[in-house]
């Protein structure tokens, strides 16, 4: 059995400037699970057609039932696979992944076309499919759910990995990550804690020359 999902999304950028930020998503502070990228071929067709592979290795945390199927040797990063191929006069990116290693767990394949949005020039619509498959005996429906799961919660970070390059790439400030909000919002109530006894000291002074004033 298959477990299938499509999701449709938009960006608020132009797709000739969606697609070099696309190159550029990694590093990035949305993304950390993504380890490293290599670019292993590409080529320019004669109709001028721009075709790549990459492969790409992944962290990500199994649910705790789902560890113990590893045996303790085998390393839990994914490897996957990237093929795309970018069509410049119709302004089209098509993207087409899948793991190449713990297949015998399950088997994820994706499916983004970027193309122009029909409603504004100036944004750029990405359709995903993906497509899920597990042969385990028994945790088969357990294993798919888990990774649909976790293929929503990457495809929201993609979408700040896009929002973060593209405010960079433009000159813009890059949107702050929860991590440095939560960081931010700590400093600023340390600051405040800390200055609130000079604050009351002060206070407390006023009201006191304030009292002798009336008293005089």
């Amino acid at each position: 059995m298959v477990q299938y999902f499509l999701g449709q999304s938009v960006l608020r950028s132009s797709w000739g400037q969606v697609f070099p930020a696309f190159w550029q998503l990694y590093p990035n502070p949305y993304s950390k699970h993504v380890l490293t990228e290599d670019t292993v071929h590409r080529e320019v067709t004669s109709d001028q057609k721009l075709l790549s592979r990459r492969l790409l290795t992944k962290m990500n945390r199994m649910p705790r039932w789902a560890e113990r199927l590893f045996p303790a040797n085998v390393a839990h990063s994914v490897y996957i696979l990237e093929d795309s191929t970018v069509d410049p006069q119709n302004q089209t990116m098509t993207t087409f992944t899948w793991n190449i290693n713990h297949t015998w767990l399950m088997v994820v394949e994706e499916r983004c076309v970027y193309r122009v949005n029909s409603g504004n020039s100036g944004w750029t619509e990405i359709r995903r499919e993906a497509w899920v498959s597990s042969s385990l005996f028994g945790v088969s429906r357990a294993v798919q759910e888990f990774a649909l799961a976790r293929f929503k919660s990457n495809m929201a970070k993609t979408m700040k990995d896009f929002e973060y390059i593209l405010a960079k790439l433009q000159g813009e400030a890059p949107p702050k990550t929860l991590a440095e909000t939560a960081k931010e919002a700590k400093e600023k109530a340390k600051e405040t804690a800390l200055a609130a006894p000079e604050k009351a000291k002060d206070l407390a002074s006023k009201a006191a020359t304030k009292q002798q004033q009336q008293q005089l």
